[in-house]
């Protein structure tokens, strides 16, 4: 019953902390200054009618919400309206139905736009993280078991070195360095490759991810290092490590059977909060390399200000981050049967 009430409470909230962030994202761009309306638009020469067509067309010309004609500047209205009838409630009615909106810019469904950048980005994510991953506990394992040694010391300093890397710096190193050995140094796909048969667009698509995969993994392979080593000193140091010794246990054996379980318990929080962030922290590798993720969307949308997309991208972000730290607190439970009792 313990593990229901706990893992019921872990759902519930990650339920109430979405709905606050559908909210906040939707009050959050219409207090944002300027007019919609002209966001993406930067003819001078508009005229108030072509305005009033694209506010109607894309929903602006309704009340923000009951008593409130709009919020920046704050202009009050009838509280007597009907609320369905408010930006407000359509957009809610929208998300429910899988809606997101329509792009200022391209004047398309915000969520088949996002939809196509996501996969992308997951790609390219999940690659660098299942390698940053096993190199990261790995190696600071290894460090850790040779603790206070030539070999702990050359890890401890490459981890650290790695980790304080800037992203963009070592994608544009990375970038010099893969244009003088024939790899590609942008985009996803060679142009023309569509034409091919699958396997050698596969093969395509994996060329073209060397360079941006690699500046993931390095980059979060040093975080995991440092983490995966400190909490394996701090385990081995515990007295049933002792007891596991004194048994006659192989080193190895202890670290397998005894140790990496419980020195894993901080690293999964990391790995979890690292996969919600970086689908927004991807967007400086996108943008050096020219991958169509949604990092790369989002620098569009900024530039376009094509305030539907930033919307968007903003609650796809906050829902992975929230649901990473979900899937996070699970693992612990699982992991750490002790949590449940808390």
């Amino acid at each position: 019953m313990k593990r229901w009430r706990y893992l019921l409470g872990r759902i519930g909230w990650a339920i109430f902390t979405i709905l606050f962030v559908i909210i906040l994202n939707f009050f959050l761009f219409r207090v944002l200054p300027g007019d919609p309306a002209r966001a993406g638009i930067r003819d001078p020469r508009m005229k108030q009618e072509a305005v009033e067509i694209i506010r109607v067309r894309f929903g602006l010309d309704k009340p923000v919400i009951n008593c409130f004609e709009s919020l920046n500047p704050v202009k009050f209205g009838s509280c007597a309206i009907n609320p369905f009838e408010t930006q407000f409630f359509i957009y809610i009615k929208n998300l429910l139905q899988g809606e997101m909106g329509i792009s200022y810019h391209s004047n398309r469904p915000v969520a088949d736009i996002l939809a196509e950048r996501l996969w992308n980005t997951i790609l390219l994510i999940g690659a660098g993280q299942i390698l940053a991953i096993i190199i990261g506990v790995i190696f600071g394992a290894f460090a850790a078991w040779k603790a206070r040694t030539s070999i702990d010391y050359g890890a401890l300093i490459i981890s650290l070195v790695a980790w304080s890397l800037p992203t963009f710096w070592l994608g544009i190193i990375l970038l010099f360095w893969g244009s003088n050995h024939g790899l590609p140094i942008g985009g996803m796909q060679t142009p023309g490759m569509s034409s091919q048969p699958l396997l050698i667009r596969i093969g395509d698509i994996v060329r073209h991810m060397i360079l941006p995969t690699l500046t993931y993994t390095i980059v979060y392979m040093g975080e995991y290092m440092l983490i995966m080593r400190s909490s394996l000193l701090d385990v081995l140091s515990e007295d049933y490590i002792l007891t596991a010794k004194a048994k006659g246990l192989s080193m190895f054996q202890v670290l397998k059977d005894h140790a990496l379980k419980n020195a894993m318990l901080p690293l999964v929080t990391v790995i979890a909060i690292n996969l919600g962030f970086t689908m927004a922290g991807a967007v400086q590798i996108e943008t050096v390399f020219s991958w169509p993720g949604l990092g790369g969307a989002i620098y569009e949308a900024v530039s376009r200000r094509d305030f539907p997309i930033l919307q968007g991208a903003f609650l796809l972000i906050a829902v992975a981050v929230i649901l990473a730290n979900l899937i996070a607190d699970l693992t612990y439970s699982y992991l750490d049967p002790r949590v449940q009792v808390e």
